[in-house]
C-alpha cells in the first residue's frame, strides 16, 4: 500500500452544532467555485474520511448545494454514485458523490466504470476512499471528520495534497 503523501497545508475546524458545518462547508463551495471559474477544465478530488456517524454526508449535501443544486441530495449508498450537474457563472460542471462503503472488493469499483468522472470537469467526492484500496487517483483534498460528544460536534480537518487543493484550502481561512 502506498504511503499517503504529506500535506502542503491543514486547517482545522471545530464545529459545536450543524450550523457551523453548514457555514464551513459554504465557505468550502465559495472555494470550489473560484478554482471551477478559473480554471474551468479543471478536477478536484475530494476524500471525506471518519467514522459512520461522523457527518460525512452532511457535509456532502450542504457543500452540494451551496454549490446550487437546488434537489434532494441523497447518499449514494446503494447506488455507488450520484451526479450532480452545476454552473459556476456560465461554467456547466459536474459533481459526483461516491460512497464506497457496501464496497466489499476494490474490483468493485475497477470494474464499475465510473474512472472517468475522475477526469470531467468538476469534483469528485469520495466517502470510504479506503474501500477502494488504493486504486482511486491521487486527492487534492481530503476532509477528515471526527464526532464530538454531543450529537453535532465534529472536529473538521480538511488538508491539501495538490496546487489546486491548496487553492481551494485557502479560501476558507
Amino acid at each position: 500500500m502506498a504511503k499517503t503523501p504529506e500535506p502542503l497545508d491543514t486547517i482545522t475546524q471545530y464545529c459545536r452544532q450543524e450550523a457551523d458545518t453548514a457555514q464551513l462547508a459554504q465557505r468550502f463551495a465559495t472555494g470550489i467555485s473560484r478554482e471551477i471559474q478559473q480554471n474551468p477544465s479543471n478536477h478536484l478530488n475530494i476524500a471525506l474520511i471518519g467514522n459512520l456517524g461522523a457527518g460525512k454526508t452532511t457535509l456532502a449535501r450542504y457543500l452540494i448545494q451551496d454549490l446550487g443544486h437546488t434537489g434532494k441530495v441523497k447518499s449514494p449508498t446503494y447506488t455507488l454514485c450520484e451526479p450532480y450537474s452545476l454552473q459556476a457563472n456560465q461554467i456547466h460542471y459536474t459533481a459526483y458523490h461516491f460512497d464506497l462503503y457496501r464496497m466489499r472488493d476494490p474490483l468493485e469499483w475497477q470494474e464499475s466504470g465510473f474512472a472517468e468522472y475522475f477526469d470531467a470537469p468538476g469534483f469528485c467526492l469520495i466517502e470510504w476512499p479506503d474501500k477502494a484500496e488504493g486504486t482511486l487517483p491521487p486527492f487534492d483534498i481530503q476532509i477528515e471528520l471526527e464526532s464530538g460528544n454531543d450529537e453535532a460536534e465534529r472536529t473538521i480537518k480538511i488538508s491539501a495534497f495538490s496546487d489546486r487543493g491548496l487553492v481551494v484550502l485557502n479560501s476558507i481561512n
